[in-house]
């Protein structure tokens, strides 16, 4: 593969391709070592979602990631934000359920039957973490969130690790640390107040990042976003949200991005640990299967449409603020996971899942954006020169 698509962004971080793989929480499996080696030794960017890893987990991951490229890598966290009721565990939370939403805690009993599931609750005294997902019965890390922030902060600089991401909150606490080091800040904007707010703390750079994304998302849709935050940030802006193919990381360059941030098209990769009936409803599913909803997490989050969503729609209630839809769903989760039920666990997955067809190797998805990307950036050059 001859043919580079050549950005600012390949100039920071000397990589071949401005292509990144999204930083992606669910507990390690959405971006396990494999993943992240084999994005960046395809001449991308591999980004490791270190959201929900406590700081030895996050260590060991980073390393082993390292016994497998010497190229350039990512890892991105959760910045706690500055409000919200962040020191509640989930004891707590279970209590004030049962005593102030007794209705949902009924439901949730009645989805369990439902689905033939045995209740297994998950640590009562870990603090509720503001990841996608705290799931298949992993609890996560001990601590508040900002003294596991600064815990996971002190494994990532201490290691060989070329951009340091943050999601939701501030990314102070980043900048501050990468200072004087050769270390690149990147946040993930939804919007373009956002952005600003960002690159003015510190990020050197952004990832715009549209509502037809997986996870946790904003409201404004990728093609108005990218181009506003490109003329509002001085620094290398990242497309994100329903970019599958290449097509999709040639109209992000067209609209001024400096490359793009990839998660839904990865959770198909080979080297993805994700269980395979996620990878199964990412492949069969439809764009219109992808919906944003508050029922897993309590904040709008973007998943496959599953049996679960369902039922819930169907019974009329409304969602939780988070933490408390958030508590009652992990424990859903959970007992989903311990029966293997994989097809009723979240699955957070983007718009861009209605053109993913096939499981194949990290490698060949990287090559054939970059592929495809010249060739549309070609056709383009070719039929436009009618002045």
């Amino acid at each position: 593969m001859n043919r580079y698509l050549r950005t600012s962004l390949s100039e920071m971080l000397g990589i071949e391709h401005p292509i990144c793989l999204a930083g992606m929480g669910s507990q390690g499996r959405a971006t396990p070592p494999a993943l992240v080696a084999a994005v960046s030794n395809a001449g991308g960017l591999g980004v490791i979602g270190g959201a929900n890893l406590s700081p030895s987990e996050l260590r060991r991951v980073i390393r082993e990631v390292r016994a497998l490229t010497a190229r350039p890598i990512g890892v991105h966290l959760i910045m706690p934000a500055k409000h919200g009721n962040g020191s509640l565990n989930r004891a707590e939370v279970r209590k004030q359920l049962a005593l102030q939403f007794p209705q949902h805690v009924a439901e949730l009993q009645r989805l369990m039957a439902q689905f033939g599931l045995v209740p297994h609750q998950l640590d009562a005294d870990i603090v509720v973490s503001q990841a996608a997902t705290a799931d298949g019965g992993v609890s996560g890390p001990r601590g508040t969130p900002e003294s596991i922030l600064e815990q996971q902060l002190d494994v990532v600089f201490s290691e060989d690790v070329q951009v340091v991401g943050g999601a939701m909150g501030p990314v102070d606490a980043i900048a501050q640390r990468a200072r004087g080091r050769n270390v690149e800040v990147l946040a993930l904007a939804t919007s373009v107040t956002q952005a600003i707010r960002f690159v003015q703390q510190g990020a050197s750079i952004i990832v715009a990042q549209g509502a037809e994304a997986g996870g946790h998302i904003g409201r404004i849709g990728t093609f108005a976003l990218v181009p506003q935050v490109v003329d509002a940030v001085k620094v290398p802006v990242l497309a994100a949200g329903g970019i599958s193919d290449g097509r999709g990381v040639a109209a992000s360059l067209a609209l001024g991005a400096a490359g793009v941030w990839v998660g839904t098209a990865f959770l198909v990769a080979t080297e993805c640990a994700i269980p395979e009936a996620h990878k199964e409803q990412i492949i069969a599913g439809r764009s219109e299967d992808f919906s944003a909803n508050r029922i897993y997490s309590g904040l709008p989050m973007r998943g496959f449409r599953n049996a679960v969503i369902q039922a819930w729609e169907a019974s009329g209630l409304p969602t939780l603020p988070s933490p408390y839809q958030k508590v009652l769903m992990d424990d859903f989760n959970a007992a989903a996971a311990a029966a293997g039920r994989w097809d009723l666990h979240n699955n957070p997955a983007g718009e861009g899942a209605g053109l993913l067809r096939a499981i194949r190797p990290a490698a060949e998805i990287v090559d054939d954006m970059v592929c495809g990307a010249c060739e549309a950036l070609s056709a383009v050059q070719a039929t436009g020169h009618h002045h």
